[in-house]
C-alpha cells in the first residue's frame, strides 16, 4: 500500500537544504516553513521513502527479484482494494520499490473508492464489424472499469506478465473487484497485513 508518513513540526538541519530549495519552500508554502537558526521547521509535511519506479526496477532485476516485486505489486493492489481504494492508474511507474525491496503505491492523482466504481466484463462482439471496431461499440459510463483490459496497459506479453497472471490473475477479472465491492458495501472490514507472514505476531 501507500508508504507515506505525516509529520507535524518536523525540524531538519538547515544544511540539508540548498538555498534554491529553501527559497522555493518559502515562496510556495510560507505558512508551513520557518527558519530557526540552524534548523528548518516544517509545520505539516508528508514524507515518502526514496523509491525506484517499478517499471525501471524490472528492467534490471534478476528473475527472483523481479518475481518478488511482481508478487508484491499484485498484493499492494489487493490491499488497496481491501481498504476501499482503487488506484485508478495501475501502471507500473505508479508503484515504487523501496531500498528494502517492498513495492508500494505512490500516485494518488486518480484514486477512487472501490465502492464508487462499476466493474464490468468486456461485452462479447456479436458481429465482425463490432469485433474489428477501433472504438468501443458498447456504452461506457464515466465510472465503468474493465479489468480485462489491464494487462494490455501494464506491460508487454512475456514472462513478467505471465508470472503476474499466475500469481494475481484475479485482479484482471471484474468478478474479483465486484466481490470486494459487495463485501465493502456490506460493512465488512477486511484484514490488511503490513508485514510478511513470517514477521507477524501470532494470535
Amino acid at each position: 500500500m501507500a508508504d507515506s508518513y505525516l509529520f507535524e513540526k518536523l525540524a531538519l538541519p538547515r544544511d540539508r537544504f540548498s538555498p534554491e530549495c529553501l527559497a522555493e519552500l518559502q515562496e510556495t508554502a510560507p505558512s508551513k516553513v520557518e527558519l530557526l537558526g540552524d534548523c528548518v521547521l516544517l509545520s505539516h509535511v508528508y514524507i515518502e521513502k526514496k523509491m525506484t519506479p517499478l517499471n525501471l526496477y524490472l528492467q534490471t532485476a534478476n528473475e527472483a527479484m523481479a518475481q518478488k516485486a511482481l508478487r508484491d505489486y499484485g498484493r499492494a493492489i489487493k490491499q488497496l482494494a481491501a481498504a476501499n481504494i482503487f488506484p485508478g492508474d495501475l501502471l507500473l511507474k505508479n508503484f515504487g520499490v523501496t531500498r528494502v525491496n517492498r513495492v508500494v503505491f505512490y500516485d494518488y492523482d486518480e484514486i477512487e473508492h472501490v465502492t464508487d466504481c462499476n466493474f464490468r466484463h468486456l461485452p462479447e462482439p456479436r458481429t465482425p464489424e463490432q469485433e474489428m471496431a477501433s472504438q468501443p461499440w458498447y456504452y461506457v459510463g464515466p465510472r465503468d472499469i474493465f479489468p480485462e483490459e489491464f494487462p494490455g496497459f501494464l506491460m508487454r506479453a512475456g514472462p513478467h506478465l505471465s508470472y503476474l497472471r499466475q500469481q494475481h490473475g484475479e485482479i484482471f477479472d471484474a468478478d474479483f473487484w465486484n466481490d470486494v465491492k459487495q463485501r465493502l458495501l456490506a460493512g465488512e472490514i477486511m484484514d490488511v497485513f503490513p508485514y510478511r507472514t513470517g514477521w507477524r505476531f501470532l494470535q
